[in-house]
């Protein structure tokens, strides 16, 4: 066994050296399990009973819905107190009052979840008038990754809007790796949004998207460069109201805008602004 020591020394070196580790100890980053268990009771309370193996009646739906309610305040202030003293710790920041100020916004999430089942009604909504094969708006909340993806997108916003590192992510790439869809928080979308299919979608952070915008698969809202120099730039495109992006396009830049009622075709290339109305079908601009 002495071998083996010498080995967990090796490692335990590499954790001083390369960091990368989680301790209770110190100031330690969120937990991403503790994050994405919050996110699933967020997401039943925007759609009770529709995502989750659990028979509720109007009798206790009242008691359920408080219930998780306390649940996502506690549990989800103190994910997000961890990503504050962590961040408040690394760039050397007074942390004082920060666990009264993860509480108001985990409280002023609380606030606007009428507001967040509102628009993610819009979305599947919008799913169910713009695909043929939807039957009802329950078979596309239960099983539509567009609608999914975006619910919890718009979770994750208003936490990147309040400020809050580390946990929005965490949301965003969890629903990432179940829906292929890879929006980022800092993304402004409208109500209305279909996303169908959705596998390959990329949406960058600072792109804006109106209302009623339909997006298909494999569509890439991105910036014409990577450099960490224009990180505070706006870098990503914005869509008007009313567009609709086929499967494959890639509209890239900043200063790029897709004016209202354009329809983008499959595997365009673009660069640069389009007026509105316009109708783009495989070519360059």
């Amino acid at each position: 066994m002495r071998s083996l020591d010498t080995r967990i020394d090796r490692i335990l070196e590499s954790y001083s050296n390369l960091g990368g580790i989680n301790l209770a100890d110190s100031h330690n980053f969120p937990n991403r399990a503790s994050v994405i268990a919050v996110l699933t009771d967020i997401e039943n309370v925007i759609f009770p009973g529709i995502r989750e193996d659990f028979v509720l009646d109007t009798d206790t739906l009242r008691f359920v819905t408080g219930e998780r309610l306390h649940r996502i305040v506690r549990n989800l202030t103190n994910e997000v107190l961890k990503a504050i003293k962590y961040i408040c710790t690394k760039e050397q920041r007074d942390g004082t009052g920060c666990y009264k100020y993860s509480e108001q916004i985990i409280l002023a999430l609380i606030d606007e979840i009428p507001e967040l089942r509102r628009l993610s009604c819009t979305d599947a909504n919008a799913a169910l008038e713009g695909d043929p094969a939807a039957r009802s708006t329950e078979e596309v909340i239960l099983s539509y990754p567009g609608v999914e993806a975006l619910m919890v997108h718009r979770v994750a916003h208003f936490l990147h809007t309040k400020g809050v590192p580390i946990v929005p992510r965490i949301m965003s790439e969890y629903v990432h790796g179940r829906t292929g869809i890879d929006i980022h928080p800092g993304a402004t979308i409208g109500e209305e949004c279909f996303i169908d299919h959705g596998t390959g979608v990329v949406i960058g952070e600072t792109c804006v998207i109106g209302r009623h915008v339909k997006i298909y698969q494999g569509v890439t809202l991105g910036a014409l460069s990577v450099k960490k120099d224009y990180a505070d730039r706006k870098r990503h495109p914005t869509i008007e109201d009313n567009v609709t992006i086929y499967a494959g396009a890639t509209i890239l830049g900043g200063k790029t805008v897709i004016g209202e009622g354009s329809i983008i075709g499959g595997n365009t290339w673009i660069t640069a602004s389009v007026a509105p109305k316009s109708k783009i079908y495989n070519c360059v601009v």
